[in-house]
């Protein structure tokens, strides 16, 4: 991800369609790091962030089970995140996000990981 805030038309947009779905689960607070990356946290743990900065455009990057990113790194758009790709994180530029159920599942997935147990009970339930 580049070092760089989220102005772009497209960056704000995909903002705000993951900002409807992350904050849809229970304690989540929205961030901006110092280099501008938006991030979604539960328990102070990020579970998504958000960049701009690339020639490509704004970037997707989410927490998920190493299953789930091996999975997503076989498809054509996913990549491991630079630095933190070793603890499961994947990424993916925003304009080839097509599949925002998917995505939504991916979200939940990465709070799963971040949450405390009596959260992740209240999600797991419904």
């Amino acid at each position: 991800m580049g070092h760089q805030q989220i102005t772009s038309k497209e960056g704000l947009a995909l903002v705000e369609k993951v900002r409807k779905l992350a904050m849809r689960l229970p304690e989540v607070a929205e961030q901006v790091d110092a280099f501008g990356h938006i991030s979604f946290r539960v328990n102070d743990k990020p579970f998504v962030m958000m960049g701009e900065g690339r020639e490509d455009g704004p970037t997707l990057s989410i927490k998920t089970l190493p299953t789930t990113q091996e999975y997503l790194l076989a498809q054509e758009h996913f990549y491991k995140t630079p630095y933190i790709g070793q603890h499961g994180w994947v990424s993916i530029v925003g304009e080839n996000v097509t599949d925002w159920k998917a995505i939504e599942s991916y979200l939940t997935e990465g709070y799963l990981r971040s949450a405390p147990k009596r959260l992740a009970k209240l999600v797991q339930a419904t």
